[in-house]
């Protein structure tokens, strides 16, 4: 009997040799191999030189219920945005590094990232396992260092005065001690998988940076409240889901925004932002142009080589667009294999200009149908491009739309691969 697609993927996972890991480079793997194990042996020492109690598995069971809550309620969008993904995890990873032995630290993030797998987003299993070392073995030296402090400090129930400023800022600076010690593990294996990374731009953005200060908060409110009565654990969960909502929000947006497929601005909201820099020009009598583009017999690469083909065409004329473009240029999609290009401050002339140089680049570059490093089966791709500039009779942004598609008709009627403008002012030969 033939086994099903579910046994032969279960039997694909129980085989060592089918792992994922080992494609990973050299360095990457014994990296990402030696932090869970590196775990593992800190793990064996602090279970064997600890007095277990019925009490703080209760606790722990608690607060890891909740955390699974937490974690199964966060919407799946959290996981569609950059490298660095907030799952906030740590809010729940911290209490438990304070409030009980490191070895529940160390094993806490486990039953958090299952349930992010399973509930939330299907990711490589070596990166689960690695994610949650990284968390286990962070926190669990953090939950080390809280408790090195003298009882005097760290005992629990917190108290007032003193004894509870003391007892916060122990907990602030374990929290800093965890925090930076998993980022430090997560983007070592981020530099490692891709040495050219720009690591900076994604943990020193203001985003980021409200992120990390609303994950510290939170963390440090929850270990507060559970550390008054472990019971409260319950009440902080709905603050936890309305803040992680919150943080998820400008994600939404701007995918509100964006083409799926190609990264650039969907239809309308180009339409939109377009409408309002047409109005600014024409009140700042300032010159701007459109430009609508078309990859020539694009319905042949999909019949071809099929869609995924198609689609690493779409986003290699997205990238061509990207690497041509300047910052305050607005490129879109309008479907299919269409795209947009709103030019500020650009003439005829310069819209012109800049047409010809993105059509000669796309007209001299290759594209690979499939990721297989031995294929050798390319595609090459042309494009038609009709450009309008603003001038007396174009003064609306549906009057520059209708031009610039008059000039792309005329392009591809007369051959394709071509660049035709429409536009009151002169033009050089």
């Amino acid at each position: 009997m033939e086994a099903t697609s579910i046994t032969r993927r279960t039997l694909a996972y129980g085989d060592p040799r089918r792992w994922a890991w080992w494609q990973l480079h050299g360095p990457l793997r014994a990296y990402t191999g030696a932090v869970p194990l590196a775990l593992i042996a800190l793990f064996s020492y602090a279970a064997l030189n600890m007095t277990w109690r019925p009490s703080d598995l209760l606790k722990f069971l608690l607060l890891a219920a909740c955390g699974m809550v937490s974690v199964a309620a966060t919407p799946r969008t959290a996981y569609s945005h950059g490298t660095m993904t907030r799952d906030f995890i740590s809010a729940w990873v911290l209490p438990v590094a304070i409030l009980l032995p490191p070895v529940y630290a160390m094993i806490a993030p486990i039953p958090l990232l299952v349930v992010t797998q399973v509930r939330i987003h299907k990711g490589a299993i070596y990166r689960r396992v690695f994610t949650s070392a990284a968390l286990g073995l962070a926190y669990g030296g953090a939950s080390l260092l809280f408790h090195a402090f003298p009882a005097s400090i760290v005992a629990v129930p917190i108290g007032s005065g003193t004894h509870a400023i003391k007892w916060v800022l122990v907990v602030a600076l374990s929290e800093v001690a965890g925090g930076r010690g998993h980022s430090l593990l997560i983007l070592a294996a981020i530099k490692l998988a891709d040495p050219a990374a720009r690591i900076r731009g994604q943990v020193l953005n203001r985003e980021a940076l409200q992120a990390e200060l609303a994950e510290f908060n939170l963390g440090l409110l929850v270990t507060i409240i559970v550390g008054v009565t472990p019971l409260f654990a319950i009440l902080v969960v709905p603050t936890w889901l309305l803040v992680r909502r919150y943080m998820v929000h400008p994600h939404l947006v701007a995918q509100s925004r964006i083409d799926a497929k190609t990264g650039l601005l969907n239809a309308s909201t180009w339409e939109r932002e377009a409408a309002i820099e047409v109005e600014r020009a024409v009140r700042t009598h300032a010159p701007l142009a459109v430009a609508l583009i078309d990859i020539d017999h694009f319905k042949r690469v999909n019949d071809t080589y099929g869609h995924l083909a198609g689609d690493r065409a779409l986003k290699a004329v997205t990238q061509e667009l990207r690497n041509h473009l300047r910052g305050y240029d607005l490129a879109g999609r309008f479907g299919g294999e269409e795209f947009v290009l709103l030019l500020p401050q650009a003439t005829g002339h310069d819209a012109r200009n800049v047409a010809e140089r993105l059509r000669t680049h796309i007209a001299g570059m290759v594209t690979p149908v499939d990721d297989e490093p031995e294929c050798a089966t390319f595609v090459t791709l042309t494009i038609s491009i009709g450009v309008a500039a603003l001038d007396g009779a174009n003064r609306k942004l549906s009057d520059l739309l209708a031009t610039a598609d008059a000039a792309l008709y005329h392009a591809k009627q007369t051959g394709r691969n071509k660049t035709h403008v429409i536009s009151a002012s002169p033009q050089a030969p």
